[in-house]
């Protein structure tokens, strides 16, 4: 499982003119489904996640997590993330999870992040999405969590 953060000042997602999650300062996460991922995969990445040290604490260093801070979680589904771009001009999805498993896992994710952490905010999965954001820093990481059994 793969997942893109990045600190925000603020972010949202719109679906059809209609915002369907909104977040101030936290993390807005980009998330990918592969082949292989289950619950527990996801569940050792949403930790991750929320622990993660990016934001600066009283000496202006990364070193406090989303959890810290109470920040917002806005939590995007992202196909495209788990494609092979190795080879050619053209990306391959054949790692990626099937749509229905890959849906199912969001939903558990984000089932999960609801249940220990607020505020958390989506997208909606396999729609066509409009992410709004302003990147803090830049700051972005690529966090990954090989399949588990």
């Amino acid at each position: 499982m793969k997942g893109l953060i990045q600190r925000v000042r603020h972010a949202s997602v719109t679906v059809d003119g209609e915002i369907t999650g909104q977040i101030d300062q936290g993390i807005l996460l980009l998330l990918g489904v592969e082949k292989g991922d289950n619950e527990t995969s996801a569940n050792k990445l949403l930790q991750k996640v929320l622990k993660y040290r990016i934001f600066a604490d009283a000496d202006d260093k990364m070193n406090l997590s989303l959890a810290d801070i109470g920040g917002g979680l806005l939590v995007v589904s992202q196909f495209t993330l788990v494609a092979d771009t190795r080879k050619g001009l053209r990306p391959s999805f054949s790692s990626g999870a099937t749509p229905a498993e890959g849906e199912r896992l969001y939903n558990h994710f984000v089932k999960q992040a609801e249940i220990i952490h607020s505020p958390v905010a989506t997208g909606r999965f396999g729609a066509d999405m409009k992410v709004e954001l302003l990147n803090d820093g830049p700051v972005t990481f690529l966090l990954e969590v090989p399949p588990t059994d």
